[in-house]
């Protein structure tokens, strides 16, 4: 019954969807995709997870089982900021961060499935939230605003970028001055977490994909249960 709910919901989305995501500037076709690494740098890019999972990502035990209010309050989070929920899905933390940056600020909510920004989407109007943009990204590109991205927040999404070096590079681009990127992955070093190895990453991993890309880690937060919070910077 849930999938069925689901997928009327994603039928819904798919009408709707255009009248609230941003495909870029003007609309404009979308690019030609290069091909994409089964392996990148040594590491096996995993599957997107599918609009239909989406339930999964607001599951009771998520809070128990990855602290996700210490998460947010480690970001540096402030009011005003422009923040970005790369891959928001259906908005677990994008609702959230845009009561952090209340209403002088705004929230960033990029997904490749149009789906999951209409469940965010409808999220937000339950809770009256009105600072989120939701944006409809590409693998390559999430069309975000050049410069003027005060962090961009990753949870359990880079692993799944499919052309890691193009959404590096596009993000790199966005940064507002002293805007920072946080990384969110399970960590591959440790077997007490129960996720699937093609979902975690190491630290070592993270910090030689992120370096070669023109990032240096400038910060790290290490008490979450399951996961990895680190800060990187473009690297002038």
């Amino acid at each position: 019954m849930k999938r069925l709910h689901l997928l009327v919901l994603a039928l819904v989305a798919l009408s709707l969807a255009p009248l609230h995501a941003q495909d870029g500037a003007g609309g404009a076709k979308p690019q030609p995709l290069p091909p994409s690494p089964e392996v990148y740098m040594g590491r096996r890019i995993a599957q997107t997870m599918h609009y239909l999972g989406a339930e999964w990502l607001t599951r009771d035990t998520r809070e128990r089982e990855e602290r996700a209010t210490l998460m947010l309050e480690n970001l540096g989070v402030e009011k005003g900021m422009t923040v970005c929920d790369m891959g928001c899905g259906n908005g677990y933390h994008t609702l959230r961060l845009a009561e952090m940056v209340g209403p002088e600020g705004k929230v960033l909510g990029v997904d490749i499935q149009r789906e999951m920004l209409q469940f965010l989407m409808e999220r937000a109007k339950e809770r009256n939230i009105e600072n989120v943009v939701p944006i409809h990204g590409s693998p390559i590109d999430p069309h975000l605003p050049e410069g003027e991205v005060d962090l961009i927040l990753c949870v359990d999404v880079y692993h799944e970028f499919s052309h890691p070096e193009q959404m590096l590079a596009a993000m790199r681009r966005s940064l507002a001055p002293g805007g920072r990127v946080a990384l969110v992955e399970f960590r591959a070093e440790d077997p007490q977490v129960p996720i699937k190895p093609l979902h975690k990453m190491s630290k070592a991993q993270i910090n030689k994909e992120m370096v070669a890309n023109g990032f240096k880690l400038v910060e790290e937060y290490d008490e979450l249960p399951w996961q990895h919070l680190m800060f990187f910077a473009k690297d002038e």
